[in-house]
């Protein structure tokens, strides 16, 4: 049986914290998606197609990694469509525990045979996250090394990030 997972977000953008998991949660299982969801909360700097381009682009080193789209439908139910029975989520703190816990829980109560499998981030990522990066970028702060390149590449392009 092929173990399959999910790990979904809004991956705007998609850091080296994101990438990490990915590369981590490959090592686990046969084959990791990775779903660029909308979250409606949050004021997006590109678009889902951007996105899921940049991060097929920093993920190419991974065999067993693909990138989709998905904006109207429960994570359950991509999840269900995919076969996959697990989804992936990273960890930074305590916080985002307590978050992804409650989440999870849901996640569960929709689909039983559904499993969230919580990655911590690893020590040199779990300080940062999309947010703040957007934050830093917004008062021209330089956030490349916290990107992989083709992201970076992005910001750059719309003169958003001071990386190399």
């Amino acid at each position: 049986m092929t173990k399959i997972a999910l790990f979904p977000g809004s991956f705007d953008p998609f850091t080296m914290g994101h990438l990490n998991t990915v590369e981590r949660a490959a090592l686990i299982f046969d084959r990791v998606i990775i779903g660029v969801f909308t979250n409606t909360t949050k004021k997006a700097l590109f678009d889902a197609a951007e996105k899921e381009k940049m991060i097929r682009e920093a993920t190419t080193h991974l065999g067993n990694v693909d990138v989709l789209q998905q904006e109207r439908k429960l994570t359950v139910e991509v999840a269900q469509e995919l076969g996959a029975k697990f989804l992936i989520r990273g960890i930074r703190n305590t916080q985002d525990y307590e978050y992804e816990k409650n989440i999870a829980l849901m996640n569960r109560h929709l689909d039983t045979a559904m499993d969230t499998i919580f990655l911590l981030a690893d020590e040199k990522y779990g300080h940062i996250s999309s947010s703040i990066l957007k934050e830093i970028l917004a008062f021209g702060g330089d956030v490349s090394e916290y990107l992989p390149e083709a992201v970076n590449q992005a910001l750059q392009n719309r003169g958003l990030s001071h990386g190399e």
